[in-house]
């Protein structure tokens, strides 16, 4: 096993932070290395906004379903699908554009998600830790006015980077699903409850309280208010896209 892939095998959300910045020619080399990531027709579809404000750091960790440990973060990144700069130098250049579709917002997604996770194995490699805020998508309306985000312009992700503490570092990764829960070929391979439960049950280590786990699961992150203010955010995401100037 080579070492960029021992490193992917290994990492695991990182949520406490040794008390120390991170050094500038390594958040150079992270947001580098972003930029580096595949992007579609070489457009690189998103925006990186470095979070450096206090201020702004602790606003995100109360909208961002109330989580102080991104407040603690030595580096804040804030990825965000961006078509905004390529429709205005259209209309610059061509009389007749045609405005961003859901399909423009889906691709910049794909571009700013590639970048961020590009971010994430390059800070990894250094002994850097890290952690997807996906709550980012939340609060739509308050994001966008707390970073002046044009409309053809949307949060995608969030990545905290930091070193992490002790305890983190001995912390035991969560088990991954195995490849036969998700891997096909050729066509998709639909599971029934009954045998994902079974896949979840070799991961999980839940054979005898599997409902109870399963059914507390379901409530925490599906049933959520957190879940349903995100659908509702990326609805007015949609909508926003879609309204005529």
């Amino acid at each position: 096993m080579n070492q960029t892939i021992k490193e992917l095998m290994e990492r695991k959300s990182v949520r406490v932070y040794e008390d120390r910045a991170i050094e500038p020619e390594k958040k150079a080399a992270i947001i580098e290395a972003a930029l580096q990531a595949p992007t579609a027709g070489n457009m690189t579809l998103y925006s990186i906004i470095d979070v450096t404000d206090q201020e702004r750091k602790e606003t995100l960790a109360v909208t961002c379903d109330n989580q102080p440990f991104i407040a603690k973060a030595p580096l804040v990144l804030v990825f965000v699908a961006d078509y905004q700069r390529w429709y205005e130098l259209f209309c610059h250049y061509e009389e007749e554009v045609r405005q961003p579709g859901l399909g423009d917002l889906l691709l910049a997604c794909d571009d700013a998600l590639i970048a961020a996770q590009n971010a994430v194995v390059a800070a990894e490699s250094m002994g850097i830790g890290s952690c997807y805020i996906g709550d980012i998508m939340e609060q739509y309306e308050t994001h966008r006015d707390l970073f002046g985000l044009p409309k053809y312009a949307v949060p995608a992700a969030m990545v905290v980077f930091g070193y992490p503490s002790r305890q983190q570092q001995e912390r035991k990764k969560p088990e991954r699903l195995k490849p036969e829960a998700v891997v096909s070929t050729n066509s998709y391979r639909r599971l029934s409850p009954e045998e994902f439960s079974l896949e979840l049950k070799k991961t999980q280590g839940r054979e005898e309280d599997f409902e109870r786990w399963i059914k507390a699961f379901c409530k925490r992150k599906w049933n959520s208010d957190f879940s349903a203010e995100m659908s509702r955010s990326v609805e007015a995401m949609m909508a926003a896209w879609k309204k005529e100037e």
